[in-house]
């Protein structure tokens, strides 16, 4: 509120939380602080949330927390997850040089990785006990 109405975090009241300025302060996330439409959604998101608690703690000014709340969020083009080819999977695993000790751990560690989805935190927490080698099937115990 203090870069589009001038109204400094402490000074701010719930008379100033308005449809209007609400509508006021997306916007100028948009053009002027050049945030994307997702970002824009999130803040909305957080005022609508902060509005339904509103609408039972100052009944009052319930019309205006309802006007609020109809604000809709914008349309966002979703992003399209590219995926890591066969044959880069491939490529990736022949890059340890396994006639060293190092390069045969570091493809065990990859191989790890790639067989069981797990994020590096994870392959980094494992411990002795988390692998179960005794008995088929093999299990690896990942806590994430």
């Amino acid at each position: 509120m203090k870069n589009v109405k001038g109204i400094s975090v402490e000074r701010l009241q719930l008379k100033h939380f308005t449809r209007d300025g609400i509508t006021e302060y997306l916007k100028w996330l948009l053009d002027v602080k050049g945030c994307s439409p997702a970002t824009r959604n999130y803040r909305l998101a957080a005022i609508h949330s902060f509005c339904k608690y509103l609408q039972y703690t100052v009944i009052d000014r319930i019309e205006e927390w309802q006007r609020i709340l109809s604000i809709k969020a914008m349309k966002t083009v979703g992003t399209t997850i590219n995926y890591i080819t066969v044959n880069g999977v491939k490529l990736l695993l022949a890059q340890p040089d396994t006639s060293t000790w190092r390069g045969r751990r570091n493809l065990a560690l990859l191989s790890l990785m790639y067989d069981t989805g797990a994020r590096v935190s994870e392959i980094a927490d494992l411990t002795v006990d988390s692998v179960r080698i005794n008995h088929e099937p093999y299990t690896i115990r990942l806590f994430g």
